[in-house]
């Protein structure tokens, strides 16, 4: 087994504390690093928790790690303006891939949103769009972008959208099949699954991009089951046999038969009557 670490960045958020809580339960991972602004309320002996200000981050704030996530996001309306929403869904992810690449970690995954493009009408997927072109740009080792549908699950804060979304969604979700799967709505603790996932069983690939559908119906491989193996008592006894009459018992023996031959009498010596 690899002894891998981690680092999560953004792990009080819905999604980040969800991955948190997998990664110290894995047996893959031996430690995990999460990087945020203020404490977590869980607590486990593989997790260290570093406090930091983002704008301040540096290279050696990220420690040597196989992974880092990056689960940062908000929306306009909690960061105020565009430039503060931009600040946290652009800005820092960018930052952090930048400071990943040059501390050397060889994978950095980040979630996105369905819908990401730079001409997108929506201004929330342009800005995610942009994000994804200027890390494909980074040149990063390997990069892992996560487009995730509607985000389902227990948030600190109050998201009116999100739960209208959520409330239609679970009557809709069944309605969605084939193509439309990716607009299903996926639950933060399946998407944190998928994005260990991607990390410990995907193949890497220099730039991998995976939709909804794709994250709802990943889940780590079965373990495989091992096979009760009888004891062969014949093969004892056969060992057993052996070594007593020193002649493998399961060698062909050839019956000799010209030593139990009776000699027929010399019809040229016999004695006359």
């Amino acid at each position: 087994m690899n002894m891998r670490a981690a680092i999560v960045v953004g792990a009080t958020g819905l999604t980040g504390r969800t991955l948190i809580e997998q990664l110290c339960e894995s047996e893959e991972y031996v430690a995990v690093i999460a990087i945020a602004r203020r404490q977590l309320t869980f607590e486990h002996p593989k997790l260290e928790v570093r406090i930091k200000s983002f704008d301040e981050l540096e290279e050696d704030d990220l420690p040597p790690a196989n992974d880092v996530f990056c689960c940062l996001g908000t929306t306009r309306k909690k960061a105020g303006s565009k430039e503060a929403f931009e600040q946290v869904d652009f800005e820092y992810p960018l930052r952090i891939a930048s400071l990943a690449k040059k501390k050397g970690i060889p994978h950095f995954v980040v979630i996105s949103a369905m819908g990401a493009k730079e001409s997108s009408p929506f201004y929330y997927n342009r800005v995610k769009g942009k994000l994804e072109k200027e890390l494909i740009d980074l040149q990063l080792d390997r990069l892992t972008i996560v487009r995730p549908s509607l985000l389902t699950g227990e948030r600190d804060e109050f998201r009116l959208g999100e739960r209208v979304g959520a409330t239609a969604l679970a009557v809709t979700n069944p309605l969605f099949a084939g193509p439309l799967k990716k607009y299903r709505s996926i639950e933060a603790s399946q998407l944190a699954l998928a994005m260990m996932c991607i990390a410990l069983y995907e193949r890497p690939k220099k730039v991998a991009i995976y939709k909804s559908d794709a994250l709802l119906a990943m889940k780590p491989p079965a373990p495989e089951v091992e096979e009760d193996v009888a004891f062969n008592w014949s093969k004892l006894e056969e060992k057993r046999l052996e070594e007593e009459l020193g002649t493998p018992i399961d060698k062909e023996v050839v019956f000799d038969r010209s030593k139990f031959q009776l000699e027929e009498d010399d019809p040229h010596s016999r004695s006359k009557d």
